[in-house]
């Protein structure tokens, strides 16, 4: 999601609808953020966990728990081995 905020933004510089709500006040705190399209999953939350989005920096990469399970057993062993 895209987001955009402006502190003490002049009042007089909102549009009609938003002014009337904040008549009173001089200054505002103006935050934008884009809408996701219908039915697409909520930004930050792919459904690969909340890390997903630095998934390109891992080294290795597994399919499936077995896969970590070795590969940690790979590495007691690499450390038994010192």
């Amino acid at each position: 999601m895209n987001r955009i905020v402006r502190e003490h933004y002049p009042v007089e510089k909102l549009p009609d609808d938003l002014r009337e709500s904040v008549a009173d006040k001089e200054r505002v705190r103006v935050v934008l953020e884009t809408e996701a399209p219908e039915g697409a999953p909520p930004s930050g939350d792919s459904g690969a966990g909340h890390f997903s989005r630095w998934q390109h920096l891992r080294r290795d990469h597994f399919d499936t728990p077995q896969d970590i399970v070795d590969h940690i057993r790979a590495l007691r062993d690499e450390w038994d081995r010192r």
